[in-house]
């Protein structure tokens, strides 16, 4: 469910990043939520190259301020892509950046509501916000990017998802910002949608040829069970990253862990049981939230 413009006023997030974009209640226009604050620019590059953003990328950096993480991307790494933000003279300094650089065909800044922003095209999504911001925009994610689209976090975690990778700096230009030289940097993967019901064919030493998966999903925490010639056993340690789906259960006394890439509404992969590497697969059979 993407995120209302009644639950952000009934929150007041306030931008660490930037002045970001939220949306009064009945107003028309965006306002103000705090005063802008830059990352710094070592900041910046380690957050790029974390992200591992190539060429082909397309870089969203919500809360972009004087547009430096966008205007990096694309100097640096060759990027495309766009910020939003709230403060006028920060939407023009930025463009005028960018046509200065001779990036204006790559990237562009917009004064916009970062709740209602289309995200979609994202490849790579860059964020500066306090936790409240950050986890306000957690559906927002899931709904509007792509499973496997990363997603970069400073300083704040999103909550309930399983980074894939964090960096921690000392930075001593950070004291002006937060009073502490402490920086993290989070790299996620924006994770499948995988609850529902699959059937599974698995080989034959395994127990059983099909096996009934019951899959429930917390962002990237996955849970449920799996039926085993009519017995029921609990999936542990169920994760998606991306379009990776892992889990892991046991049956006949032998722990069976599985992984396997999403396409198309099925999984393939590998299951390793007793020293053992078989190939698995499974199709959808009804959707879950």
């Amino acid at each position: 469910m993407i995120l209302t413009r009644r639950a952000a006023v009934r929150w007041a997030p306030v931008a660490a990043a930037a002045c970001l974009s939220f949306a009064a209640l009945g107003a028309d226009r965006p306002i103000n939520a705090a005063p802008y604050v830059p990352s710094p620019q070592s900041v910046v590059a380690d957050m790029l190259k974390l992200a591992d953003v190539k060429p082909n990328d397309f870089v969203i950096d919500l809360g972009s301020g004087d547009g430096r993480i966008v205007l990096t991307a694309a100097k640096v790494f060759g990027a495309r892509g766009f910020g939003v933000e709230i403060k006028d003279e920060l939407v023009k300094q930025s463009n005028a950046t960018a046509a200065a650089q001779g990036l204006a065909g790559r990237v562009r800044f917009m004064k916009a509501d970062l709740f209602t922003i289309d995200i979609s095209q994202a490849t790579v999504l860059t964020l500066y916000l306090l936790p409240k911001t950050v986890n306000l925009l957690r559906e927002k994610l899931l709904a509007e990017l792509k499973p496997g689209t990363r997603v970069i976090s400073h300083d704040y975690p999103l909550d309930g998802w399983d980074h894939i990778a964090m960096k921690h700096l000392d930075l001593a230009d950070k004291i002006q910002i937060s009073g502490v030289t402490t920086t993290l940097i989070y790299l996620y993967l924006v994770p499948a949608n995988v609850a529902g019901r699959w059937r599974a064919t698995v080989p034959a030493t395994i127990d059983a040829n099909a096996i009934e998966l019951d899959l429930r999903q917390a962002y990237t925490r996955v849970s449920g069970d799996a039926q085993v010639k009519g017995v029921r056993t609990p999936i542990v340690d169920g994760r998606v990253r991306g379009k990776t789906l892992s889990f892991a259960f046991t049956t006949g006394g032998r722990v069976h862990a599985f992984e396997g890439t999403l396409h198309d509404g099925a999984v393939t992969g590998v299951v390793v049981f007793s020293g053992r590497r078989a190939a698995w697969r499974a199709s959808q059979l009804k959707k879950g939230r």
